[in-house]
């Protein structure tokens, strides 16, 4: 099973994960906040890939899914109903919730329009999705796919850019997109919040939200 080695990616580096939200603050806060501008309001909202909790928590997002047993475990320590399960298959039944979040965690998936037909499968009629990604075409985007050889998480990643998402979003049922996005620099120059501005193809990082048809 190709995933494998992405989880354990996951779970053997652990702390090194934990520590890159401590050692760049200011660029976690800035994607926390174009994904803030981006939230419709919701009842019952999930995040796929929870990871540690790093989004779920900030945003009051209650529900989590992640392949990764260290990494959900971190989740449920802090407050999140986390399970364990994939993107491509959701241990959830069809239209249980009114808001999916998948954030930054897009690029580890094994196959992406498998995991955008479930979260559709998932959704209320009128649900949003909302994709927080680094936009390949972008300076970090670009930088992180020169460094793939060099980090232990990059290696494993596929990259998108804002025009690959829109596509899959529309051919997998989702329509009335809205976007924001941030970090304007060089990540290593980031030292404070960066702005927030609708639209994307100046910032690094985009937040994509669609409504399920």
């Amino acid at each position: 099973m190709s995933s494998m080695p992405r989880i354990e990616t996951f779970e053997r580096y652990t702390s090194r994960y934990e520590n890159w939200f401590e050692e760049n603050r200011p660029v976690y806060e800035s994607e926390l906040g174009a994904l803030r501008a981006n939230m419709p309001p919701y009842a019952r909202g999930l995040e796929i890939g929870v990871g540690s909790g790093r989004f779920a928590v900030p945003l009051g997002i209650l529900f989590g899914v992640d392949p990764s047993p260290r990494m959900a475990n971190i989740a449920r320590n802090r407050g999140i109903q986390a399970v364990y399960g994939v993107a491509e298959q959701l241990p959830f039944a069809d239209s249980s919730f009114d808001l999916a979040l998948i954030i930054t965690t897009i690029c580890f998936l094994d196959d992406i329009k498998s995991a955008f037909r479930e979260v559709k499968r998932i959704l209320d009629p009128g649900g949003s999705f909302i994709i927080g990604f680094i936009d390949k075409n972008s300076s970090v985007g670009r930088s992180y796919q020169e460094k793939k050889k060099k980090s232990v998480f990059y290696e494993i990643a596929t990259f998108y850019s804002v025009e690959e998402v829109v596509k899959l979003l529309k051919s997998s049922g989702f329509d009335d997109l809205f976007f924001t996005q941030t970090l304007f620099r060089d990540l290593k120059d980031v030292q404070y919040l960066e702005p927030v501005v609708s639209g994307h193809g100046k910032g690094s990082f985009v937040v994509v939200r669609a409504v399920k048809q």
